[in-house]
């Protein structure tokens, strides 16, 4: 089977815009976290915390769209589309990969999707037609709110005449898209695929509509940078984080016939459903149990040779205890490691808080980037444990560790379950 390899990567995040920076303040233990108290649309709702992205240069880590739209893109663009435009343009310079003949642009393709699209955009052009009529309606309202426009418009920007692909699986977006992606290499269909998710969800509606839910964290509205606690015994919520992460896929021996510098190979990708309950997980981790293990299996890859984690763990009570459940099982069982306290595995939300569709793409970056650098990004706000969190989280603090093998993994609502299994390439 071909072979697929990461030659390029590409993020807009809380933490900076650009994927060097904000693994570097991942790395430097910064959080992206930030209060909405004073912003008064936010008036009411219980979680007064947000990830968002910090405006600016991008010469300073911040959002400037001018610096990455051409005149009346903005318009015709919904956020979450800008955003992944972003981070594309940044992947493949990082790439080396200007397509200019008609066969490389027919062997290059987009697979990037998204867990919500514009919600801004349904919120805002429904009220244009209760207020206006049908006449009061732009004509761009479809255009800005189809999830596969962020791909759609990368295509066309590049020309890029491969496979034009989009998925939506809640909070498992990111990382199915990099998986779905990679298959079309391994099927021959493309020998590039620009992979990823893209989310800009900061808004009234979905804070409150999550709030209602009660999955997000309200006990630190004061103290934002405190609020997302991965497997900390005073976990209470997620965070909602906005953004983007774009990883450029090529086949193997493509990337080494021009010469491209590759970061790791895409050893396996695996999926599962939980058949449970539409946003509970199973106790067990069940689902996320065989996501690890067909990932691994699709590698080639034995449990005790996974060297670091970086887990879903959003800092809610039942997710990360069941994600805890599962990862324990997998690398405790058969041909896996000895003690818990063998198994390293972090979660990046305490930094970025949970970017929803994007979360996949931006983890599976920074996944690659701890294989790549032999440093392992912490988990802010790892204070206290209970018993059973008793594997290496690594806390507060970044951690050095040569490791050869790393999964990245990525639950959604509906029960929808995906792993990524990366290795140094060889």
């Amino acid at each position: 089977m071909r072979r697929v390899v990461v030659t390029g990567m590409g993020a807009v995040t809380p933490l900076a815009v650009g994927a060097a920076k904000s693994w570097q303040r991942l790395i430097e233990g910064h959080c992206g976290i930030k209060s909405i108290q004073n912003r008064p649309e936010f008036a009411g709702i219980p979680s007064q915390v947000a990830a968002t992205i910090p405006p600016g240069t991008s010469a300073n880590g911040g959002w400037d769209p001018n610096e990455w739209l051409a005149q009346g893109d903005a318009r015709r663009m919904a956020l979450f589309t800008q955003y992944a435009i972003a981070a594309a343009e940044e992947a493949l310079n990082d790439a080396g990969w200007k397509p200019t003949s008609q066969g490389e642009l027919e062997r290059t393709g987009v697979c990037i999707g998204s867990g919500i699209g514009s919600l801004e955009d349904m919120y805002d052009f429904s009220k244009s037609l209760l207020e206006g009529g049908v006449r009061k309606l732009s004509a761009l309202f479809v255009p800005r709110l189809l999830i596969n426009l962020a791909a759609g418009h990368i295509t066309m920007k590049h020309g890029f005449q491969g496979p034009n692909h989009a998925v939506s699986t809640a909070c498992a977006t990111g990382a199915h898209s990099i998986g779905d992606a990679s298959r079309f290499i391994h099927f021959g269909d493309a020998d590039i695929m620009l992979a990823g998710g893209s989310e800009a969800c900061i808004h009234p509606l979905s804070l409150a509509g999550f709030s209602r839910l009660k999955s997000l964290s309200t006990s630190h509205n004061s103290s934002p940078t405190r609020s997302s606690r991965p497997f900390d015994r005073d976990r209470s919520g997620f965070v909602m984080g906005e953004g983007a992460g774009v990883l450029v896929l090529e086949e193997l021996e493509h990337a080494r016939a021009r010469g491209a510098s590759i970061y790791a190979e895409l050893r396996g990708y695996g999926l599962s459903s939980d058949a449970h309950h539409i946003t509970t997980p199973p106790k067990s981790g069940g689902g996320a149990y065989l996501a690890m293990k067909r990932a691994l299996q699709h590698a080639g890859v034995r449990p005790k040779e996974v060297g670091y984690i970086n887990a879903h763990a959003t800092s809610t009570s039942l997710g990360d205890a069941a994600e805890n459940n599962a990862i324990k099982r997998l690398m405790l069982g058969d041909g896996g490691l000895d003690k818990a306290g063998q198994v390293t595995v972090s979660s990046s939300k305490g930094a970025v808080g949970h970017l929803l569709g994007a979360a996949g793409a931006v983890e599976a970056i920074f996944a690659v980037r701890a294989l790549k650098e032999g440093l392992l990004p912490p988990t802010l706000n790892l204070e206290n444990t209970t018993h059973e969190f008793d594997c290496n989280y690594v806390p507060l603090k970044a951690q050095s560790k040569d490791v050869d093998t790393v999964l990245s993994n990525s639950f959604g609502f509906g029960g929808t379950n995906a792993s990524l299994c990366f290795s140094k390439i060889t």
